[in-house]
């Protein structure tokens, strides 16, 4: 255990912070591939938006892997071991799901996005920016626990806000649809994005547990 009594004696390895932020530079960068795509994005140039944010969820998937092998190597961590492999796990979610939502948009290629899906991944945009304010400061957490709670805060914010819209979409979607295979096609697509948002909450409510432990 990190609070373990030899621990206190033991300098922390700061390796972490970096990869952790590395892992929100990536989510940033798939987010802004993701709003170009919606905004863009059509039948010649899906699979090139797609190819780019693949690149991205790979790299997430490396930093990942990354942060799991020196978990492993290493004797003392700044955090428990397992609150650093959750973290990874859940940033690598937000990443995840917004390829996900690529990859329907590049296979299934709808005959148009509902506006709302801008909405959503404008919603991710924002998630990820306090997701890069909490993480920079993990490694100051007992200076800036209020700070990072009002990140953790406005995470769930933005998660209520992406549920409100993909339940207005949903209502728009079942009321007006005329055409079964594009209902599927829509549904799916949004529901990716909207998964998104609450695997970045998830990352709120893991630091928050954090700064229980340690703040």
């Amino acid at each position: 255990m990190v609070n373990s009594f030899f621990s206190k004696f033991t300098p922390k390895e700061p390796k972490f912070f970096p990869l952790l932020k590395a892992m929100v530079d990536v989510i940033k960068a798939a987010t802004d591939i993701m709003i170009e795509f919606v905004e863009k994005g059509n039948h010649e140039n899906a699979a090139e938006y797609y190819k780019k944010i693949k690149e991205e969820e790979r790299k997430g998937d490396a930093l990942s892997n990354k942060i799991f092998d020196e978990l492993n190597k290493t004797f003392i961590t700044p955090f428990d071991r397992e609150d650093i492999n959750n973290l990874a796990t859940h940033l690598d979610d937000v990443t995840d799901y917004i390829n996900s939502a690529a990859k329907r948009i590049f296979l299934y290629n709808p005959k148009v996005l509902p506006s709302s899906a801008k909405e959503l991944v404008l919603l991710i945009k924002e998630g990820s920016l306090m997701l890069e304010k909490a993480v920079d400061e993990l490694d100051v957490l007992k200076k800036n626990a209020k700070n990072i709670k009002e990140y953790c805060y406005e995470l769930h914010v933005i998660e209520n806000k992406a549920d409100d819209v993909y339940e207005h979409f949903l209502i728009d979607l079942f009321e007006n649809a005329r055409d079964g295979v594009e209902l599927i096609k829509q549904k799916e697509i949004m529901y990716e994005l909207e998964k998104a948002t609450d695997a970045a909450e998830h990352v709120g409510k893991i630091i928050k547990t954090i700064i229980v432990k340690y703040a």
